[in-house]
């Protein structure tokens, strides 16, 4: 019987040991960040920002999903971050679902979304589109459904009273159309946004709106769990000094896409950059 006792005593150190590791696992150096895969710049955001916090002792967990799913997630304590909120137009209705998330920092300034063509088409409004439906082929291409540019791009279509379908695949998708239809100067007009890096490999221009329906410059925050900051009350302070100028941001996604490995490349930019991190880093 005492054989056993001291059988099960280790076992119930063990338990105990688990459970109390998996209680206080948000206090610990692993760092869950909710990405969307094929958004240039969330990708290129949170890959700097991996880098960054790895250097720093952390973990970083990079969890890829819709906005839907992540913030979901986030209201639920179970991811810590997102850092591709756009605001105050293409996600607040998805944001305003979940009150208590918080928002701990604004990464971009200049953001925008709207119908955008290539530049040596001769029209320069959405007002225009009816007259050249037929060129078009009563098209908009779009990228995934339940995005917030696919829902403007919806409300587009009925307020602009466009005899237009918008047809929606995925970001990736989007661009390689893009790019066919460039190579054979063909009419092509789709949804995308700035910050991009076909903004810098191809010549596009957005087109006016003059109804407003896409809103107008837009910022790119990071909103966390709403414990976060209890928990990593340190790293609140370097998410809010995280921010990227227009340059810096065109300079960052135009790497990211040239790379084969983001990881890699987030870490070099990241040592190129090292007064601009270090001022992220600040906690004064």
């Amino acid at each position: 019987m005492k054989q056993i006792k001291y059988l099960l005593f280790p076992m119930v150190i063990v338990m105990f040991a688990l459970l109390n590791s998996c209680g206080n696992i948000k206090n610990s150096k692993y760092i869950t960040i909710g990405m969307v895969d094929g958004w240039a710049e969330d990708v290129a955001m949170t890959h700097v920002a991996k880098a960054i916090l790895d250097e720093q002792g952390y973990h970083v967990i990079i969890q890829k999903a819709s906005t839907d799913m992540i913030l979901a997630s986030m209201n639920n304590e179970d991811t810590d971050l997102f850092m591709g909120v756009w605001l105050p137009y293409t996600h607040a209705k998805k944001v305003s679902k979940f009150p208590e998330l918080i928002h701990i920092g604004t990464n971009y300034e200049s953001g925008r979304i709207g119908l955008v063509v290539p530049d040596y088409l001769p029209i320069t409004s959405i007002d225009e589109l009816n007259q050249h439906q037929e060129q078009f082929s009563h098209r908009i291409i779009g990228i995934e459904k339940g995005a917030g540019l696919t829902s403007a791009t919806d409300k587009a279509i009925i307020d602009y009273k466009l005899n237009y379908q918008q047809i929606n695949s995925s970001t990736i998708a989007m661009i390689t159309e893009l790019q066919n239809a460039m190579q054979r100067k063909q009419w092509i007009v789709v949804a995308g946004w700035q910050p991009h890096w076909m903004f810098g490999k191809m010549k596009l221009r957005f087109l006016e709106d003059p109804k407003k329906v896409f809103g107008e410059a837009e910022q790119i925050k990071t909103y966390s769990r709403k414990s976060f900051g209890k928990d990593h009350p340190e790293l609140v302070a370097f998410f809010s000094n995280m921010h990227f100028d227009d340059q810096t941001m065109t300079d960052l996604v135009t790497k990211m896409e040239d790379s084969k490995n983001k990881e890699a490349t987030a870490k070099k930019w990241v040592k190129d950059h090292s007064l601009l991190v270090r001022s992220w880093l600040d906690k004064n």
